[in-house]
């Protein structure tokens, strides 16, 4: 697996502002809720398995590898 820069939650969001995305178009376009995604950043929603950990491995707040759709 190729090692790459960990993001924080606050790094996420102004690099989405930056291209011009929303939380919510974000997750649209990759097929989550809004809500999870905005509590996945938040860090209400704990994200150790499932979609949040989908999320956070997508959005790159956190290593890991997405296996099984």
């Amino acid at each position: 697996m190729k090692t790459r820069k960990m993001l924080s939650a606050q790094e996420v969001k102004v690099n989405l502002d930056k291209n011009g995305m929303s939380i919510r178009s974000w997750a649209i376009k990759n097929g989550f809720t809004p809500s999870l995604v905005s509590g996945v950043l938040s860090g209400r929603i704990g994200c150790r398995f499932g979609k949040s950990h989908k999320i956070a491995v997508l959005l790159g707040i956190k290593e890991g590898e997405i296996v099984g759709d």
